[in-house]
């Protein structure tokens, strides 16, 4: 999970909001476009355009607006830009063929002791990773439970996505005993950095995580 750091909502966005009145009030069941898709486009970008969960690539398509605080729980940030991420599996995908995992898993669950934000600065700490792609909880005694509990809520440990981490830290993992340790420096600083069109390596932490470990070693 790598950390979010949230921009200023879109202006059409705000603007939008301020137009209530006595006879209308936004809300999210009048959020249309364009103002959603203006929205989402935003989050999108400020996420460098990976899952605010699992960090995999996601666009318009494969991704949808996620409430952090359910609005269940708290109506009243249903329109709170704050409160807003982009979760993959996007809304009109088949569900039921598909390990249901991230936002559409938590649904309306969340407990504020209990769930791992991707908006707090130290998320990734709260998680470790293996070379064949597994997530665990971190082995700090304070952060176990959330830990523990997050991947539990969110699925975050369901096979396709482990398959996926592993692919994706293989071709990191060959050939990194011969780096020096100024090398593993430069190459963490490097997935540290979105590209030039503004995106994230896909499971970031993963592939931090791994690095830090192995300049640890070093």
């Amino acid at each position: 999970m790598k950390y979010i750091k949230k921009n200023q909502p879109p202006q059409d966005f705000t603007a939008w909001k301020n137009q209530k009145n006595e006879d209308w009030q936004p809300s999210w069941d009048n959020f249309q476009n364009p103002q959603k898709d203006l929205v989402h486009q935003s989050l999108l970008k400020e996420q460098g355009y990976i899952c605010c969960y699992c960090e995999r690539r996601i666009n318009q398509k494969n991704s949808h607006i996620e409430h952090f605080k359910p609005r269940n729980q708290d109506p009243d940030l249903a329109l709170d830009y704050t409160n807003l991420i982009a979760s993959c599996q996007g809304e009109r995908e088949n569900l039921p063929t598909i390990p249901v995992h991230y936002g559409h898993k938590k649904a309306g669950w969340y407990e504020t002791a209990l769930m791992v934000s991707p908006l707090i600065s130290d998320c990734s700490d709260f998680f470790r990773y293996t070379d064949d792609g597994q997530i665990l909880p971190t082995q700090d005694p304070a952060k176990q439970l959330a830990a523990k509990e997050t991947i539990k809520r969110l699925a975050l440990d369901i096979d396709k996505l482990r398959k996926m981490r592993s692919k994706a830290l293989e071709g990191i993992l060959d050939g990194i005993e011969d780096l020096s340790g100024d090398d593993l420096k430069k190459l963490i600083a490097a997935f540290e950095k979105t590209s030039a069109d503004g995106k994230y390596t896909e499971f970031y932490s993963a592939i931090a995580f791994i690095l830090k470990q192995h300049h640890i070693n070093f």
